[in-house]
């Protein structure tokens, strides 16, 4: 039995795996915590007490205690600062926090840098984040002694030893993607060193053995191999097979990924494309990065006060010609505009839409933020066949379809798309334990259903309007 965990933005996941089924799956719910605008932070402490909520519900499973490996994917491109003691100084601050554009802007303009390291500086990235806390917070920085990811802390909880791998590496922006190493530029741009750095290493290696204590509050056996895992992204990609070249996912979770996996880094700055170390040893990954993913739905909702799947059943039944047109940067957006600053709404609103229009209008965006992101893949030269679809947004069979017909392009739903950078980090502990070999990585899935694409003149217009509309709308609210 496997253990694979996932600490994301919204839970923390957790699933046992034997090789062959998932056996159990659990989650913890987290908060975001927004003490200043443009501000995103949490307490790494909440990641720990989802790990024992979501192992004290799998421990139910028989056998529990005799799990052989446990893999670790999460949350990319934060920051948890540790003191000279390993105790952490402030909140993680997360992937999706902006305070950092003036030093994203700083740091891009150094030579060279953004080929090296796979994508522009902006202000979501951990190097950016640093500079802005030296002059933000001087006296934290200088206190700093060790800056980790979310799944490196925690696992650092488990085992004991500061250690992060390649494609976890890759978000920092501290990482010489090609070389695999700690890049000493953008590190003393940020005002660090080697030395503040986890040891590097594949996503298959060995973190490090489960420590006693640890082992005792899992209720699992001590000395239990932890194996290093991957970023989120990374990682969803190996749980459903997207290892060899060519080969890509669609990830809609809280963010949004369209990822092409790539047997070299190829660069491709001037797009915002990210070309980054995958999870799988010697391989690398494109991918497009959207801030939005599939969380406008959970917002509208909640603005509503009703449930995602109501919403989605009425926008099902929705009056096309009340449909109004929705940008989705609610925390600004990435791909393919680099700007924080976006924000989101609802531009044609009319008496005759209500909340099934809204949602519809909802789901309509989150297909044309990947479309822009199908754009500038292609633009890099990167082509994709037929996505696999995974994360929460991937159960929506409107969601889906709506991708598939304004990407033209079939859209393939795992029979496991709701599982994600689990089951992938629950593969890696096999590969990495000596269990199974790494050419299983690449098994496909099994295909739960197809969404061909349908021709349809409505997006083709509303997409061009979708496009335009930001344009209009930055210039009008006086951005840059």
């Amino acid at each position: 039995m496997f253990l694979g965990l996932d600490i994301g933005t919204s839970a923390v996941k957790g699933l046992v795996w034997d090789g062959a089924r998932v056996l159990g799956a659990a989650s913890a719910p987290l908060k975001v915590q927004v003490p200043v605008p443009g501000a995103s932070e949490q307490d790494p402490e909440a990641w720990w007490h989802g790990i024992l909520a979501v192992c004290a519900e799998l421990s139910a499973q028989p056998g529990w205690a005799e799990v052989s490996a446990i893999g670790l994917s999460g949350q990319m491109h934060g920051a948890v600062c540790l003191g000279p003691d390993g105790a952490v100084l402030r909140p993680a601050i997360l992937w999706n926090d902006n305070r950092a554009v003036r030093e994203a802007a700083e740091m891009a303009a150094l030579p060279g840098l953004a080929a090296r390291v796979g994508v522009p500086p902006m202000p979501g990235f951990p190097a950016p984040k640093l500079a802005w806390l030296a002059r933000a917070e001087p006296e934290l920085h200088a206190a700093t002694t060790m800056v980790m990811q979310a799944k490196d802390w925690v696992g650092m909880r488990l085992h004991g030893r500061a250690v992060t791998e390649y494609s976890e590496a890759a978000g920092t922006l501290w990482l010489d993607q090609a070389a695999r190493d700690w890049d000493r530029e953008a590190l003393a741009f940020s005002g660090l060193e080697r030395a503040q750095m986890p040891a590097l290493g594949a996503g298959t290696d060995l973190a490090g053995p489960l420590s006693a204590a640890a082992a005792a509050a899992l209720g699992l056996k001590p000395g239990v191999p932890v194996i290093r895992g991957g970023g989120d992204a990374m990682v969803g990609a190996a749980g459903i097979g997207v290892v060899a070249p060519g080969q890509a996912m669609i990830s809609l979770g809280t963010s949004g990924q369209y990822l092409v996996a790539s047997e070299a880094h190829r660069p491709n700055p001037a797009g915002l494309v990210h070309s980054f170390a995958h999870c799988v040893p010697g391989a690398y990954i494109q991918m497009a990065a959207m801030l939005n993913g599939a969380a406008p739905m959970a917002w509208l909702a909640g603005v509503l006060g009703r449930s995602v799947p109501d919403l989605l059943a009425a926008a099902e039944m929705a009056d096309p010609a009340h449909v109004p047109l929705f940008l989705p940067y609610l925390t600004g957006e990435r791909t393919p505009h680099g700007d924080p600053k976006a924000r989101a709404g609802f531009e044609g609103l009319s008496h005759g839409s209500g909340p099934g229009e809204m949602m519809r209008a909802v789901v309509d965006a989150i297909a044309y933020s990947f479309a822009d992101a199908q754009a500038v893949l292609g633009e890099a030269g990167v082509r994709a066949a037929s996505p696999l679809a995974i994360g929460g947004g991937a159960r929506s069979d409107l969601v889906l379809q709506t991708l598939a017909d304004v990407l033209e392009l079939p859209v393939q739903r795992p029979a496991s798309a709701d599982l994600g950078p689990a089951l992938g980090a629950a593969k890696l502990a096999a590969v990495g334990s000596g269990a199974m070999p790494a050419a299983r990585l690449a098994d496909p899935p099994e295909i739960g259903a197809v969404f061909q694409p349908r021709p349809s003149a409505r997006h083709g217009a509303r997409l061009a309007r979708y496009r335009a509309l930001y344009s209009a709308l930055r210039g009008v609210c006086g951005r840059p």
